[in-house]
C-alpha cells in the first residue's frame, strides 16, 4: 500500500507526467552519475563527459508544449519540483542552456549541448509505457576512434501519471504486481485494500470511517503529528496557489496567448463585498462569513475561479499540489476551497477528513488503473481528480461510506471516455476549463449521493474504475496525450 503523500505531492506546472516526473528521474539519474564518477576518481576528465538523453511515446510527442526539456535539464542540474522554487528551476535551465554546460546533480560540471545531446523520438515508444526516457552517461571519444562515445551509465525510466516515476527494474516489479493482483507489501499495513469492496469491507469490520482507516494506514510511516503538519502543508500549498492565481494577470506561456482569466473574475465577484478581500485567502481562512450574493448560482462560480487559479498557475509553471496530477490539479483545491469558504462548520479536521477520504478513493484508481492520460485519457486525470473530491466533500457532508463510495462512483461515470487532447500540447485548452468542469461535476455528486441518496446504486466503484481501464485501453492513441486528435487538430485547422 503507498500512502496518500505519494499522491498529493507538491510539484511544478505544467505536468505531473511530463515535467514533475521527467525532473525526478534526471534527477534520479544524476545522483547515479554523480556517484559513478566519484567512485571512479580522477580517471574522468570533465571536458569529455556528457549525458544523452532520448524521450519516446507522448514524453516526445507532447513535450515540448509540457516543459519537458527544462524538466530534464533541471533534474539533471540537481533540481527536484518538491523542494525547488520555480525561479530557482528557470534560473538552472537557462545557466545550462547559455554555458552550454550542465552542473551535474548541482556538483560536477560537464559539456551538455541541448540540441544534440536531447533527442526527441516521437515515432517511438516503449512497450512498457507511452512516458518513456532513456539516459546515457558517454565519454567522448575523439573522431578517429574507431568504437565512438562510451557508454558508462545508462537507466530507463517510465513517467507513469501523477509524479510517479519507475526504472525498469522497477516497472517490471509494477507491471508484474497489476497482472498478479497480489500487493507484496500488504502486511506492512493494518489495512491493507486492493479494491472499494475490500475497502468497505474493512471499515464495517472495524467500525471505522474511510478516514480513520487511512489514518491508521499512515501512522505506520508518520506520527499523528506529522500527518496532520504535512496535510496542513498542502492545504497550504493549494491556498497560496489560489491566491497567485487571482493576483497573476497577462498571457500564459506558450504560442496559444491564452489571457488569464482568474483575476479579472475574482474581482468581479468581490465587487460589492463590503470589505474587499485582497485575495481567496482573505476569506478561506475565516469560517462561516455571510457572503453577499446576488445570484444564487454564485458558489459556483467561487469554485470555478478556484480551479482556473491552480491551473492557470499550473500553466504558468508555478507551485502545485498534484491531486492527484497536475492537468487535474485545481480539482480538489476548488472542492476544499468551496468546503472551507461556504460549508456551515467547516474547519480544520473537516480539511483533514477531506484528504484523506479522496486519498483512499484516489488509491484504488492508482492500484487498478491508471493516473496517466497518456494510458487513460484526461478520465484518467480530471475523472479522477472528480471522484476523488466528491468522496473527500461527501465526508465532510456526513456521508455514510456506502454515500462516500458511491460519489467517488458517480464522479467517474460521467467522466467515462474523457480524452486528452491537449491544442500544440500546452496544458491550457481544454485543460484548464476542464477543471472547472471537474469541481462543479464532483460537488453534483457528493449532493446527489448524500443529500438524496441511501448509498445502494446500481454501478459499483469497482466496476467503474475497471470500465475506465479498459476504456482507456480501447481510447485511440490520438486521444491520449499525443496532441494528434480531437481538438488539438481541429482547433488549429479552424
Amino acid at each position: 500500500m503507498i500512502s496518500i503523500f505519494d499522491l498529493f505531492k507538491v510539484g511544478v506546472g505544467p505536468s505531473s507526467s511530463h515535467t514533475v516526473g521527467p525532473m525526478v528521474g534526471a534527477n534520479r539519474f544524476a545522483q547515479q552519475a554523480v556517484a559513478f564518477l566519484k567512485a571512479n576518481g580522477a580517471r574522468w576528465d570533465p571536458s569529455l563527459i556528457t549525458i544523452e538523453v532520448e524521450l519516446y511515446g507522448s514524453l516526445a510527442l507532447t513535450g515540448i508544449g509540457h516543459a519537458t526539456d527544462m524538466a530534464i535539464l533541471a533534474g539533471l542540474s540537481g533540481c527536484l519540483p518538491a523542494t525547488s522554487e520555480p525561479h530557482e528551476i528557470s534560473e538552472s535551465v537557462k545557466r545550462a542552456r547559455e554555458e552550454k554546460t550542465l552542473r551535474l546533480g548541482g556538483e560536477i560540471p560537464i559539456p551538455f549541448v541541448e540540441a544534440t545531446d536531447l533527442k526527441w523520438l516521437r515515432n517511438d515508444t516503449m512497450p512498457e509505457h507511452p512516458n518513456a526516457m532513456r539516459f546515457r552517461l558517454v565519454e567522448r571519444m575523439s573522431p578517429a576512434h574507431s568504437q565512438g562515445n562510451r557508454v558508462l551509465l545508462e537507466e530507463d525510466y517510465f513517467s507513469t501519471g501523477g509524479g510517479f516515476v519507475y526504472d525498469r527494474a522497477g516497472m517490471k516489479e509494477l507491471l508484474q504486481s497489476n497482472a498478479q493482483t497480489v500487493e507484496s507489501s500488504s502486511d506492512t499495513v493494518p489495512f491493507p485494500f486492493r479494491s472499494a469492496a475490500e475497502l468497505l469491507a474493512m471499515c464495517r469490520s472495524a467500525g471505522l470511517t474511510m478516514e480513520q482507516l487511512i489514518d491508521a494506514n499512515e501512522q505506520t510511516k508518520r506520527t499523528p503529528l506529522q500527518i496532520s503538519e504535512q496535510l496542513d502543508h498542502l492545504w497550504d500549498v493549494m491556498r497560496k496557489c489560489i491566491d497567485r492565481g487571482c493576483q497573476s494577470s497577462g498571457l500564459l506561456p506558450g504560442s496559444l496567448r491564452v489571457v488569464r482569466r482568474a483575476p479579472k473574475i475574482f474581482q468581479q465577484l468581490t465587487v460589492r463585498f463590503p470589505a474587499k478581500p485582497q485575495c481567496p485567502s482573505d476569506l478561506l481562512l475565516v469560517q462561516n462569513q455571510n457572503h453577499p450574493f446576488t445570484d444564487p448560482l454564485q458558489q459556483l462560480d467561487w469554485v470555478s475561479l478556484f480551479a482556473l487559479a491552480v491551473n492557470e498557475e499550473n500553466a504558468a509553471g508555478g507551485k502545485v499540489v498534484t491531486a492527484p496530477t497536475n492537468g487535474a490539479a485545481g480539482v480538489i483545491p476548488a472542492v476544499l476551497a468551496y468546503y472551507m469558504l461556504f460549508y456551515p462548520g467547516a474547519n480544520r479536521e473537516g480539511m483533514y477528513r477531506f484528504l484523506k477520504t479522496a486519498g483512499a478513493i484516489g488509491l484504488l484508481y492508482k492500484r487498478n488503473a491508471s493516473l496517466s492520460a497518456a494510458e487513460m485519457g484526461c478520465q484518467g486525470e480530471v475523472g479522477v481528480a472528480c471522484s476523488m473530491a466528491a468522496a473527500g466533500l461527501a465526508a465532510c457532508m456526513g456521508g455514510t461510506i456506502e454515500q462516500i463510495e458511491n460519489a467517488a462512483e458517480i464522479g467517474m461515470e460521467h467522466n467515462l471516455g474523457l480524452t486528452c487532447d491537449p491544442v500544440r500540447g500546452l496544458v491550457q485548452v481544454p485543460c484548464i476549463e476542464r477543471n472547472t468542469m471537474g469541481a462543479t461535476k464532483a460537488i453534483n455528486a457528493a449532493r446527489l449521493a448524500v443529500l438524496y441518496g441511501d448509498g445502494q446504486h446500481f454501478v459499483s466503484l469497482d466496476r467503474v474504475i475497471e470500465t475506465m481501464r479498459q476504456t482507456g485501453v480501447d481510447m485511440q492513441v490520438k486521444y491520449k496525450e499525443t496532441s494528434l486528435g480531437g481538438l488539438a487538430v481541429n482547433v488549429v485547422d479552424c
